[in-house]
Formats: structure tokens, C-alpha cells, sequence
């Protein structure tokens, strides 16, 4: 028994140990035929679709590129791009393939399969009605989609950040998807989006933490987007966003750079979250010490002197270090026109040139700077293309191109041709880009493809508004971008004949008082060799008197007028190039049928007018003439007659004597005062003086100011003849054309009635102030949105006597504007005239105006 039990711990050693060669027998042999399958070749003989998939066997097999008698590696590349192409189709949720049925050195492939679920129904809780439609149309959640974990996920993003941008800094988002169990052999699942905004989250405070020489206040104003709560302030709210809040921390050490602290930079930062659903943000700053500028040397110019590059860079031994400014003055990245270093090479044609400043020396927090420039080769213009002009002609295009294969490169140029691209009207100007390609800096050349993108020019000009007693209509077709020559070409007609910049358009104007019909046509480019425009108009109108007893139109009672118009105007290269110079004759003829006012004392008879106008004007508006974003726009011009009344021989200081002594409640008196004024206005005498100007200056992100000013005079040349009653100028309102008969004028000015701060007549002088805060909502191709606010003020007068520029009507208000190709500019104007009426006492309060076809 001894033995036995002395055997028993031995027998147990020896099956351990068996067992445990066993074991690595069978991993050995494992690794060994793994080995061996590893990279063995067999041919396909058959493929089969497995698993749970709603496409055919064939769709798959053909879309994995798998073929039958093929030969395969086991763990090659066409098995694994088998996979990898499975998967960029993003309708599979699972894909395996195996080898089945190995045969000597064939085999067989299985494709398992899962399609991934598509979307049945959706359910959007916790915001409006309006909001799901915005969701699912940007999130493209409709119906049938594939829905994939990088959905689910980008769409949680999405209005994560959405939510926050708007202040909603807690806002929580849960996604849910449930299978679909029906009868349909297809994966389906049902999806639901909780979204609980949470309340706004505002900041309460901004604190400063190691600032000592420049104060929070002050710190504060220097974060342009991240504002602490404050009740007065309109334009920016108190909200958090991730993304502004740490451009705005940039934007505090470039303030302390820009005051000379140049190694200021900020530490650390912290969220603190309050019980008021507020919080507040404290910023650790270290400020270091304050330093100025020393040695400023140019290194590596030829090009230029070293006076002229200081004169631009106008930093001077003793001033105070700013780094912001020295960037700017190197390279203003936010003004393309600026006057920098790099500008002064780029538009002189050195392209390939670099200019990088480089501090040499800070003994003392004294800093010596060396601005080391490389200037290259010129460059000069090789090929210049347009790409995107599918209606207007090319050569419409080149003739505007300041760029010209052979010319020296220019940045200045390149800019200047997109503004002026831009200003035809028929691209849209947003999208306007100047492709530099192919630069060589060993042979100085360079290509330049200018990218635009057509939009529609021609317009359905339809205006509406009240005025002159009721409803005006105006339907309108101006067609902006015609093509004259290709009048008789069937084919053309897209509808109309397009492409050549020609303008041609026909006008309808009428209410229960008035018909103007008017048919005019220009082409801007005479000859094609210069910018030499040449228009003409045709006009008709026909205005009938109103009647007090039936508040009616009398329509046996008629003011006629046919007019004529031939302009021309050339651009000027002096001063520049933005000037240009119009003229025009016209001439209208006055028929008065039984049509008597107190203008029109002479109720049959005629008129003539024969008028010379000289104009100079300059644009250098830029980029979209919709919405400019800089520049002016300021015109001059005269009006004038001939001075008749030097010549006829008429005694009009006896007939101005002898109609002061008519009275004009005699019949017989009245009959001779028409007399009178038949003579005095046979021909028309007279001259005219208008002068309007804007600017457009870009304050932050679109943000643009436009404040404007305008004057107007009509003047006799005998005192005794008097001013002429046409030509006149009419004040108030929306600035709707209303009937614009007579020559008269009408002036915009929101706030008050149409034509109300005149006298009935007119005025013969009127100025006008304007100050219009815009932003826009969109700036896309097929619409144009912005929002404004205005401050408004303006004056007519008769006489110079009357005439005080500072008695003005005021108003202010809000407004908003759309601007569609096809229909023009609509818009709807509120208005609060501080003032009253002329005769009344109480300030004229709200108007609204709706613009219809009008810029301004």
C-alpha cells in the first residue's frame, strides 16, 4: 500500500504533463495550418449571398468585383477591397466574407451580409412645428435614408451646436431608434429625437485676473463677440459660443500687443456655472513688460528705397510696439486695397515676393526689427480666362477684365475687375473668384481664371403703392443683358435674345389718374473699343384733373405729354478711371386740354421743353452692387434750357407787372393771367442742380453703414419769367415714381405720406440727410435679404428765403429687403416722423411703406 501510495503523486506528474503536451501540440498545429492557409491560392468556383439583405445575389456579387474562376489569395488585397468597397456603399451594417468547401485549389466564397435600416418614421419633441421641417431637411432625414451611426452622431452634433450658438449652452439631445417588426422583409427602424433646450444661458460677468496696467473695461470692449449681460446694449447679446469666445481671447492679446505689451498672453480660462442659469467667465492674463519700437531696417530691397518702404510702413524708432500694426502694415488681411508693404510689390507686379519682419534685438524692451524682404522676379500675365458664362457673351466679359496677357501682374487689378464684374449685374457677385494658376516664379508668369455664376438680369418690374389720391400700378420688363443683333435670330429667344449687356425696357404706369407708357434702350458699349454708352427713351403720358365733387378722375379734362431723350456717356481715365461723364438732350411736349390749376393757368394750350443735362458721377462701389460693402457713389449734374428770354424780345417784367395787378377771381382777369402764363412758359426757361452722394463702410461680419446726402435746386434765369412749374421736386414717402409727368422729381423720405413735406406744386430746393445701418440675412444666389435701420431727415422750400438747412423733417424706423432676379427689389419700410405735417402741430408718428421694384 506503501508503494501504491508513493506512485499515486508520480502517476499525476505524468498526466499533467501529458495533458499539457497536448495542448501545445494542438496550438502548434493550429499555427501551422493557419500558416499554411495563409496565403494560399485558390481559384473561385462558386460565390453565394448570405445573411439579411433586401439586394439581389447578382447586385452584390457585381458590385464586389469578385469573379468566378478568379484566383484569390486568402488574406489578399482582392478579398479586402471586396470589403472595402462593400462598406463605401454605406448600405451595410455588417459584411463578412468567408471560404467555403475548399476542393484542392478551388474554393467557394460566402458574402454575409446585414443591410443597414432604413428610416420609416420620425418623431421631433420639444420644438415647433416649424423648427422639424429644418431639422430633417438639413440633417436629410426624410423617409427611406440609411440610418448609420454617423448619422445619428453628426445629427446629435448638429443641434448640440445649433442650440448653443443660440445661448442654449445646456441644450441636450437623445437620439432613439426602435426596429420596425412587420410583415416587410426589410430593415426598418422608427427614430426619435428629444431635444430639450434648457433656458438661455447668459454671461453674467467677464472677470480679468493679472491685468494691472490695462483695465477689465477696456479688455472687455476688445472681445468683439462675448459680451457680459448689459441692458442697454441691442446689437450684441450675452451669449456664449465656444467658437467666438476663443477668437475673442486672441482678440485680448492682440489689444495688449497693440498697446505694446508684446509677450502679453493669456494663462489659463474657466467657466464658472451660477444658480441663476448664468455664468461667468474669468480670464487669467500675464501681461509682461511694456515695449517700443528701435532700429528699423529694410533688408534685400532693390525695388524700392528705404524712405519710400518707411513711408508706407510709418512706424518710427520711439513708438510705442504694436504688433497688430506692423501685421497690417506688412499685409492688412482685411482690406485688400489697403496701403501695406505687400501691396506696394503685388501691384507692381512682384507676385512671388515675401516680406516677413523679423526682431533682431530686445535689450532694454527696446525692439530692433529687420523687415527682410525677397522680391523674386516680376510676373506678368501668361493666359487670362472666364469660366461660367453660359448667357453672357465672352467679349461683354473681357471688355470689363483689367487683365491682359503680357501685363504686369497686379493684385490691384484683379480686384478692380472683380468689382466691375460684379457691377454688371448679370453674375451673382458673392461668387466671383480670381483663380491664380499655374504661377512660375523661374519664368515670372502666372495664369488668372476668373469663375462667375450667372443670375438672372432681366426683371418683371411690378410696383404698387398709394399716391396722388389712389392705388398706382407699374408693370414693367427690363431686360438688362439684351442682345440687339440677334433680334431676328428665332433660336435666340430664351426668352429673349441675351448676352450682348444691352439694356432694354418697357414701362406701364397707371392709376384712375394717369397712363405713362415709356420704351427706352441703351447700349454701353458703342463701337465694342471703349466704354462709350449711347441710350435713347420714347415716353407718353397722359394725366387727367381731378374732381372734387365726385373725387373722380375728369377724363374730359387731360395733360398730355410726348417726350424724347438721346444720352451718351464716356468713363474718363482722370482723375481715375471711376468717373464718368454723361450728357443728354431731351425734349417734351406739354398739351394742355381744358386742364386748369393753379400751375396751369392757361388750361388749353402748349409747352415745349428742350433741356441739355451734363453730369459727372463716380462708382467705386464694391463687390455686389445689391449689397455694396465699401466704396461711394456720389453724382453731380446740371439741367439747363436755353436762356430765351435774352433773345425773344418779350417784355416779361411788364407782363409780370401786369398779372400782379389781374385778379384772379374776375373771369375775364383769369382768362388774361392764362394768356400771360402761355407766354411765359411757351418754351420753357429754366436751370437744374442736383447733387447725391453715398458711402459704404463695412463695420464688422456684413454689418454696413451708408450714410447718404442730397440737394437739389431749380432756378430761373428771369426773375420776372419766373420758376417754371415742371422739374419740380416732391418730398415724403416711400419714393415710388408715382406719376412722374412733368419732369417733377420724387424724393424718399420714409416716416411721412407720399409728397407730403412739399407744397402742392412742388418745391423748387430740397436737401437730405440719410444714415441706414444694414445686415444681411442671406446674400445667396436666388434671394437677397437684409434687414436695415434708418435715420432720416430732409426739407422743400420755394426759396431761398425759406431755405434753412437745419429746419429739417426727421424720422426714423426699420426695414427689410428681398431681392429676387426676376422681380427686382421688394421691401416694406416703418417709419416715425418726429415732426408734423406742414400746417399741423402733432408729430406725424408711424407710416408703413412698401417698396415694390425700387432701390435705394
Amino acid at each position: 500500500m506503501e508503494k501504491q501510495a508513493n506512485n499515486l503523486p508520480l502517476n499525476r506528474v505524468l498526466i499533467s504533463f501529458t495533458t499539457f503536451l497536448t495542448i501545445v501540440l494542438f496550438f502548434i498545429a493550429t499555427i501551422t495550418i493557419n500558416a499554411q492557409v495563409e496565403g494560399a491560392k485558390y481559384l473561385i468556383k462558386e460565390i453565394a449571398v448570405t445573411g439579411n439583405t433586401n439586394f439581389s445575389p447578382q447586385t452584390i456579387i457585381a458590385y464586389s468585383k469578385l469573379r468566378k474562376n478568379e484566383e484569390i489569395q486568402i488574406g489578399g488585397e482582392k478579398i479586402a477591397n471586396a470589403v472595402k468597397t462593400l462598406w463605401k456603399s454605406n448600405l451595410f451594417s455588417s459584411i463578412d466574407i468567408y471560404i467555403t468547401n475548399i476542393d484542392g485549389n478551388t474554393a467557394n466564397l460566402e458574402i454575409n451580409l446585414m443591410d443597414l435600416p432604413e428610416l420609416l418614421d420620425l418623431t421631433i419633441s420639444g420644438v415647433k412645428k416649424g423648427k422639424k421641417d429644418e431639422i430633417i431637411q438639413e440633417n436629410n432625414l426624410q423617409s427611406g435614408v440609411k440610418v448609420t451611426e454617423n448619422l445619428i452622431a453628426n445629427t446629435r452634433n448638429y443641434l448640440s451646436n445649433k442650440y448653443q450658438k443660440k445661448g442654449f449652452l445646456n441644450a441636450k439631445i437623445n437620439i432613439v431608434t426602435s426596429e420596425v417588426i412587420d410583415s416587410v422583409k426589410k430593415e426598418r427602424v422608427n427614430m426619435l429625437i428629444k431635444i430639450d433646450k434648457g433656458e438661455k444661458v447668459k454671461i453674467k460677468d467677464i472677470s480679468f485676473i493679472g491685468n494691472e496696467k490695462i483695465k477689465g473695461k477696456k479688455l472687455r470692449k476688445a472681445m468683439k463677440n462675448t459680451k457680459q449681460k448689459n441692458p442697454i446694449r441691442i446689437l450684441k447679446r450675452s451669449k456664449y459660443i465656444e467658437e467666438d469666445y476663443k477668437t475673442d481671447l486672441v482678440s485680448v492679446v492682440d489689444y495688449y500687443k497693440a498697446k505694446g505689451y508684446r509677450d502679453a498672453r493669456v494663462v489659463s480660462d474657466s467657466i464658472i456655472y451660477n444658480n441663476d442659469n448664468t455664468i461667468s467667465l474669468n480670464i487669467n492674463v500675464e501681461e509682461g513688460e511694456k515695449y517700443t519700437f528701435g532700429k528699423i531696417d529694410f533688408v534685400g530691397n532693390t525695388v524700392y528705397s528705404d524712405s519710400y518702404l518707411s513711408s508706407i510702413l510709418k512706424i518710427k524708432p520711439g513708438d510705442t510696439y504694436n504688433g497688430v500694426e506692423l501685421r497690417e502694415r506688412i499685409a492688412d488681411p482685411n482690406n485688400p486695397d489697403a496701403n501695406d508693404l505687400t501691396n506696394a510689390y503685388q501691384n507692381f507686379g512682384y507676385m512671388f515676393s515675401t516680406i516677413n519682419p523679423v526682431e533682431v534685438s530686445a535689450e532694454g524692451n527696446v525692439i530692433d526689427m529687420e523687415i527682410r524682404i525677397s522680391e523674386g522676379k516680376p510676373a506678368y500675365f501668361n493666359n487670362v480666362t472666364v469660366v461660367g458664362n453660359d448667357v453672357t457673351n465672352d467679349h461683354v466679359i473681357y471688355r470689363e477684365i483689367r487683365t491682359r496677357p503680357g501685363q504686369l501682374y497686379s493684385k490691384a487689378k484683379i480686384i478692380r475687375t472683380i468689382r466691375e464684374l460684379g457691377q454688371l449685374g448679370f453674375f451673382d457677385a458673392q461668387q466671383i473668384a480670381p483663380n491664380i494658376k499655374n504661377p512660375n516664379p523661374v519664368d515670372g508668369t502666372l495664369d488668372v481664371e476668373y469663375s462667375v455664376v450667372e443670375q438672372g438680369s432681366s426683371q418683371i418690374q411690378l410696383q404698387g403703392g398709394y399716391g396722388g389720391g389712389g392705388f398706382i400700378g407699374t408693370l414693367g420688363l427690363s431686360f438688362n443683358n439684351f442682345a440687339i443683333k440677334d433680334i431676328f435670330k428665332k433660336e435666340a429667344y430664351k426668352p429673349v435674345p441675351r448676352g450682348d449687356g444691352q439694356s432694354l425696357a418697357l414701362r406701364l404706369q397707371a392709376s384712375q389718374f394717369f397712363q405713362t407708357y415709356s420704351f427706352s434702350f441703351s447700349e454701353p458699349w458703342l463701337g465694342g473699343k471703349k466704354p462709350f454708352q449711347l441710350s435713347t427713351s420714347l415716353s407718353y403720358s397722359r394725366q387727367f384733373l381731378f374732381d372734387p365733387q365726385s373725387r373722380r378722375a375728369d377724363k374730359s379734362r387731360s395733360f398730355n405729354i410726348t417726350g424724347i431723350t438721346f444720352g451718351a456717356s464716356t468713363r474718363l481715365k482722370k482723375p481715375d478711371d471711376f468717373f464718368l461723364l454723361s450728357q443728354a438732350i431731351s425734349f417734351q411736349h406739354y398739351d394742355l386740354n381744358n386742364y386748369n390749376t393753379g400751375l396751369f393757368t392757361f388750361g388749353n394750350g402748349t409747352s415745349n421743353n428742350l433741356s441739355y443735362t451734363i453730369g459727372l458721377s463716380r462708382n467705386n462701389l464694391y463687390n455686389d452692387p445689391i449689397y455694396p460693402t465699401g466704396g461711394s457713389n456720389f453724382s453731380i449734374s446740371a439741367k439747363a434750357t436755353f436762356p430765351y428770354s435774352l433773345v425773344n424780345g418779350v417784355d416779361y417784367e411788364a407782363l409780370a407787372d401786369e398779372r400782379e395787378s389781374l385778379d384772379p377771381t374776375d373771369p375775364d382777369d383769369l382768362e388774361r393771367i392764362g394768356e400771360i402764363d402761355q407766354e411765359r412758359f411757351n418754351w420753357l426757361e429754366f436751370y437744374k442742380i442736383k447733387f447725391k452722394a453715398d458711402w459704404y463702410t463695412e463695420l464688422t461680419k456684413k454689418l454696413v453703414l451708408r450714410p447718404s446726402v442730397e440737394f437739389g435746386f431749380l432756378g430761373a434765369y428771369n426773375n420776372d419769367r419766373g420758376v417754371i412749374p415742371f422739374e419740380r421736386f416732391f418730398l415724403g414717402g416711400d419714393g415710388l415714381g408715382n406719376f412722374s409727368l412733368d419732369g417733377r422729381e420724387i424724393i424718399q423720405l420714409r416716416g411721412y405720406p407720399n409728397q407730403s413735406l412739399s407744397t402742392q406744386d412742388g418745391g423748387s430746393i430740397y436737401n437730405k440727410f440719410s444714415l441706414e445701418l444694414r445686415y444681411p440675412v442671406t446674400l445667396g444666389a436666388q434671394a437677397k435679404i437684409y434687414a436695415l435701420t434708418f435715420l432720416e431727415a430732409g426739407a422743400s422750400v420755394n426759396s431761398f428765403r425759406d431755405f434753412n438747412p437745419f429746419d429739417l423733417n426727421r424720422s426714423a424706423g426699420v426695414g427689410l429687403r428681398i431681392f429676387m432676379p426676376a422681380f427686382g427689389l421688394l421691401g416694406i419700410d416703418f417709419g416715425h416722423g418726429f415732426d408734423p405735417l406742414p400746417g399741423q402741430t402733432v408729430k406725424n408718428g408711424w407710416e408703413t411703406h412698401f417698396i415694390i421694384g425700387q432701390q435705394f
